[in-house]
């Protein structure tokens, strides 16, 4: 599915959370995204760090799939139950609202696509949580791991920590025997991995 195809209501969401800085998956990466749920079919999907819950509108309204999102800010977390709405998603989609760390273990398991898109410097501290809730033959795509070049280049001194924590879980992808990682230029960088 091309943006092009997408409901146009979405995509004017998408484009007014574009303006005011607010998170959403760049084009590109949606349109690899959308184009991965048509071919793989997912059948239970999870969103960790979903915002407003745009970009699990559109894996929803390409799929058949059932969905939980995770977002830990309370308005973003409103306003994505209010989009679940608008689409007539929610008996498809649930939210939890709260800090992903606590919630992961809490879930139980048998995704078959999971979207990284929350704090980077947590993905480290996700990563177990997420291999134990991926099924085999399950995809986990990590968003923003390239971060502007700064992770393959010279980050600027303030974000030397954060580029760190990347840098760090970029290695713990793609030394996992039980993973195989491949690193795409889409947006800021999108890991695809796949659970041997």
């Amino acid at each position: 599915m091309n943006l092009s195809e997408l409901d146009s209501r979405l995509v004017a969401l998408r484009e007014k959370a574009k303006e005011v800085r607010d998170p959403t998956a760049a084009d590109e990466t949606l349109e690899y995204i959308l184009r991965l749920v048509e071919t793989r079919k997912p059948q239970k999907i999870l969103e960790i760090g979903a915002a407003e819950g745009l970009t699990s509108c559109a894996m929803l309204l390409c799929s058949d799939a059932q969905l939980t999102a995770i977002e830990c800010d309370a308005a973003r977390a409103a306003r994505a139950r209010e989009h679940f709405r608008l689409f007539g998603l929610e008996q498809r989609a649930a939210l939890c609202e709260g800090d992903a760390a606590e919630i992961l273990p809490m879930l139980e398991g048998g995704y078959d696509l999971i979207f990284l898109d929350g704090p980077k410097v947590q993905y480290r501290k996700y990563l177990p949580d997420c291999k134990r809730l991926l099924k085999r033959g399950g995809v986990l795509l990590s968003d923003d791991i390239l971060l502007f070049g700064w992770v393959r280049g010279e980050p600027p001194k303030k974000r030397r920590m954060l580029v760190e924590h990347i840098r760090e879980y970029l290695r713990l992808l793609e030394s996992d025997a039980e993973l195989q990682t491949e690193i795409l230029e889409l947006g800021e960088g999108l890991a695809v991995s796949i659970r041997l």
